[in-house]
């Protein structure tokens, strides 16, 4: 309980022993390495909170200031009632009256992150922070106060949280501590909600993300391409197959994608991919690839210029529906592609633009815990969403497909 405040239900946390463990330790700069919701958050706050207690400098500092917006709010409510607290609420500043404070700061302006010693930084989500942030801006800044850290982040690839963790395993380097913490420690999750999780997460995704592994090559996303791709490239449409397809709209720096699925045999039989023509000349080239393989139903992307041309198709009596690309429909869309090619149950044509598109797709987890996927700056993913969409359709049994249900 910090001085002048009532009981209340607490805005921090008690520590669980392996927490403890990680508080307690003498070591000067600790790396924690841990899966979602194992309780980095509520480490780093009962530190800082402990720190300030204590008189103690406190920067708390995120990738942007919106990541820090609940320890800002838990720690308001932990320090509410102390006397002679100074609140800023504007800066995100706390102070006590012995001269503890905590800062709440962003990393995404680091020039305007100089300028104080430091008796505590938390360096939260520290894999999404650049490494020119810890090493010209945050570690200058405990060198006279001989100041200490926390970076605890969810793995982001091999990066300089990576080369961090590593030191924190060199029995040589006395003032550095390592933890690895998966998921599966915070004993408050039932067992049977991470088997849920990983059951609808493709694999490589779940160990970085709940098992905290360094993963090499922790930002792309999918895996076994080149091995999925063993659909012949002379198919011909099949007398009794279900065919289905995916379109992704493009004119001037995007490219409009076509797929087409055998839904019978899993396996992609038709891809196109074309840009720069007026839209009555796209519509055109996509009903004859539609009506060659005598597609029962198409699902395109409705954003933007899809919807009109969504609709002229539909006039001429083509079977396509629209699908709304947001941030809440794409990272299942994406999800359920990653886990039919990793799993064998999709076999792809070997069509080079689609195989780099795929090996290239990227993926980074936002503030809410959701992915947000993507192709990398300067590069495309057309053909990406265009197979993720006739991959829905043709994984939904066709009895029960409904306009509300794509």
């Amino acid at each position: 309980m910090l001085p002048g405040i009532e009981p209340r239900p607490p805005a921090i946390p008690d520590l669980r022993p392996d927490q403890a463990g990680v508080a307690t330790h003498p070591a000067r700069f600790k790396v924690v390495a841990c899966g979602r919701r194992w309780g980095k958050t509520t480490l780093g706050l009962y530190l800082a909170a402990e720190a300030m207690r204590r008189g103690r400098r406190v920067w708390w500092v995120a990738p942007t200031y919106n990541m820090a917006f609940e320890p800002w709010l838990a720690l308001k409510q932990a320090f509410e009632g102390a006397d002679g607290l100074v609140k800023q609420e504007a800066a995100r500043y706390l102070a006590l009256p012995d001269g503890g404070s905590i800062s709440i700061k962003s990393a995404d302006a680091p020039d305007r992150l100089r300028g104080v010693g430091l008796d505590l930084v938390i360096v939260d989500e520290a894999a999404f922070i650049s490494q020119y942030v810890w090493q010209a801006v945050l570690r200058p800044a405990l060198a006279d106060r001989r100041g200490r850290a926390l970076m605890i982040s969810t793995p982001r690839g091999r990066n300089w949280f990576y080369h961090a963790f590593q030191r924190g395993l060199d029995p040589l380097a006395h003032d550095w501590e390592a933890w690895r913490a998966p998921t599966s420690a915070n004993g408050l999750i039932a067992p049977e909600e991470i088997a849920d999780v990983r059951a609808l997460t493709p694999e490589r995704i779940f160990r970085q993300e709940y098992e905290a592994e360094f993963l090499e090559d922790g930002g792309e996303v999918f895996r076994g391409v080149r091995r999925a791709a063993t659909a012949p490239v002379d198919a011909a449409p099949q007398p009794g197959h279900r065919y289905v397809a995916g379109i992704d709209w493009g004119r001037a720096n995007d490219f409009t994608a076509v797929a087409i699925l055998d839904a019978t045999r899993m396996a992609l039989v038709a891809l196109d991919r074309f840009s720069g023509d007026e839209w009555a000349l796209q519509r055109a080239r996509i009903a004859a690839l539609l009506r060659g393989w005598g597609v029962s139903l198409a699902l395109a992307e409705e954003n933007a210029m899809g919807g009109p041309n969504i609709e002229a198709l539909q006039r001429e009596g083509l079977p396509v529906r629209p699908f709304s690309m947001t941030a809440l429909s794409k990272p299942p869309l994406i999800e359920s592609l990653v886990l039919g090619i990793e799993c064998g149950d999709l076999r792809l044509l070997p069509d080079e633009v689609l195989l780099g598109e795929l090996e290239s797709y990227t993926y980074q987890t936002l503030p809410s815990g959701r992915n947000r996927y993507g192709a990398p700056p300067g590069l495309h993913d057309d053909t990406v969403i265009a197979l993720a969409l006739a991959w829905k359709l043709a994984g939904t049994p066709a009895f029960t497909l409904s306009m509300a249900e794509v």
